[in-house]
């Protein structure tokens, strides 16, 4: 179990699967620039995270922007919008005197990646609701905005799997028990906000700032 001050960022997995030195820049030294493509997603989302909009049809009702958190995981973050199905399988939520499936969706400004991030983050969220809710869940959707369409994404044994290895890779390169990787540049570098901080292009020995410090005092600099 980990506690509140352990946790990671979940949108955090969208970095750690692009590239494991952009997340370690970002969420360990603690580092961020902005560029376009940064900056569109953050306009797709504000339109997407307004908490004051409820819906509610006929057996359904959405909750957005919701707060979840998993100390089994350790990872905390918002989910775009959770929907809540009528079901009497579901769990007992006392507001509605009822009980629903939980359905988390995630918003997507672009189009469905090549690698899982997408999946692996909608079941991360999944996870959460299942330990805050006390239920299970069995699938997620992400909705893409280039291509406007909604994907079902299965809360498998294989992705409950790799979540599980994903959050003990994170925490290890937070704690510093991992060294992250060292720049290596390729064609999708270009389009990295860090690009500026990162410098893949420059061949040279790295060192993260926490590695740094902690060499210079070693050495009593």
């Amino acid at each position: 179990m980990f506690t509140e001050e352990e946790c990671l960022m979940i949108s955090g997995i969208q970095h750690y699967y692009f590239c494991k030195r952009q997340w370690s820049l970002i969420h360990v030294e603690q580092q961020w620039a902005e560029n376009v493509h940064t900056v569109r997603g953050d306009i797709f989302h504000d339109k997407v995270h307004n908490p004051t909009i409820l819906e509610s049809r006929k057996n359904i009702f959405i909750s957005r922007s919701l707060p979840v958190i998993s100390y089994k995981l350790g990872f905390y973050g918002i989910i775009d919008a959770v929907e809540f199905v009528k079901d009497p399988k579901g769990c007992y939520i006392s507001a509605k005197k009822s009980n629903f499936r939980l359905y988390p969706v995630e918003y997507k400004v672009g189009k469905p990646k090549l690698n899982r991030c997408d999946a692996v983050q909608i079941g991360v969220q999944a996870l959460c609701l299942e330990e805050m809710f006390q239920t299970e869940i069995k699938q997620g959707y992400l909705y893409y905005g280039k291509t406007r369409h909604r994907e079902q994404i299965e809360i498998s044994e294989d992705l409950r799997k790799e979540i599980q290895q994903v959050s003990i890779e994170m925490h290890q390169l937070m704690n510093g028990e991992r060294d992250s990787d060292k720049p290596v540049f390729h064609s999708v570098c270009r389009n990295c906000s860090m690009y500026n901080i990162c410098l893949p292009q420059l061949h040279k020995t790295y060192l993260s700032v926490n590695k740094y410090i902690q060499i210079s005092i070693s050495n009593g600099g």
